[in-house]
Formats: C-alpha cells, sequence, structure tokens
C-alpha cells in the first residue's frame, strides 16, 4: 500500500494566553473548511524539509529555516475505502521565523492556544496526536479512517511516545 509524502509544520509562539500554534482554516482543497496545520504535499526530489519550508511560505507567507525545524515525529493516515488518499505525514514544530502569518487562496492563518485548540473544527484524528505533538512528545501513530473518510476508525502506537 503505498502513501503520499505530506509534511504539517506547527510555529509556536508565546502570548497573554500562553502557548499559541498557528494552524489555518483550509479554503480550497482536500479538508476545505476544517482547521489544519500548515503543509502539505511532498514535491519530487524535495526533502521533508525542503517541502516544509516552501509550504509555509507558500500557505502563510512566513519564511522558516530548515535549521530551525523540530522533527515532532509521523503520523500514517489510512482511507481503507480510498487508498489513494492514504498519506505519510512528517510533523515538524518550530519556535523561530521570519514575517508575520498571511491568508493565501489557500490558508487562513489564525493562531490558537495550545490547550483551547479547535478540535471540533478540524480533522477528528487531531484529537489523537496534535496535543502531544504540540507538547513535545515524539509522535509515531497510525490512523486508520471509516468508510465516511472522516471518523476515526482506530488509532495505533507502532512504537510507545517518547
Amino acid at each position: 500500500m503505498t502513501s503520499t509524502p505530506v509534511t504539517l509544520c506547527f510555529l509556536l509562539g508565546e502570548s497573554e494566553r500562553g502557548t499559541v500554534v498557528l494552524l489555518g482554516l483550509k479554503r480550497t482543497g482536500f479538508g476545505t473548511g476544517k482547521i489544519v496545520g500548515i503543509g502539505g504535499h511532498v514535491e519530487a526530489g524535495e526533502s521533508d524539509a525542503e517541502a516544509i519550508v516552501r509550504e509555509v511560505w507558500e500557505e502563510a507567507g512566513v519564511v522558516v529555516r530548515q535549521e530551525d525545524l523540530a522533527h515532532a515525529g509521523v503520523v500514517e493516515f489510512i482511507f481503507p475505502s480510498r487508498t489513494e488518499w492514504n498519506m505519510s505525514c512528517r510533523l515538524f514544530t518550530a519556535r523561530s521565523w521570519e514575517g508575520e502569518p498571511a491568508e493565501s487562496a489557500e490558508i487562513t492563518p489564525e493562531w490558537f492556544a495550545v490547550d483551547e485548540l479547535p478540535l471540533h473544527r478540524m480533522w477528528q484524528d487531531a484529537e489523537h496526536w496534535l496535543p502531544p505533538a504540540l507538547a513535545g512528545e515524539r509522535i509515531d501513530v497510525v490512523v486508520v479512517l471509516n468508510e465516511d473518510n472522516e471518523t476515526v476508525a482506530s488509532v495505533r502506537y507502532p512504537s510507545a511516545p517518547r
């Protein structure tokens, strides 16, 4: 079973609300209308880090450098009824970047307090891996979706989170 390589980056900062994370309202394509992480497909010849640097710039107008990325783990997404949607997603966090997030054709960025994530507006699987990833855990999760391609059938942890 093949999976499309994708990346997500969570920019983390501090505010009067405590630690905040940059997420975005997806305006087009896969996941339209949901709050999502910033990221996307890894193009041919790109490393995961190169892809996320490009995606953060394209989607949020922010420059993040590869050396400022912290690996946060991997989430495998399995869609049994739409196997062409299967994804292997490399997660990154970053606490340093240049520029202010700006709306793009694909994403309307917004800061959220890490302890008040809008999970009810996100893909249902996010509740299983996003909070620990933002708390600094290294994620290794396999999420299997139901036939509706929305709700979670199962979550497996091939190796214990570190």
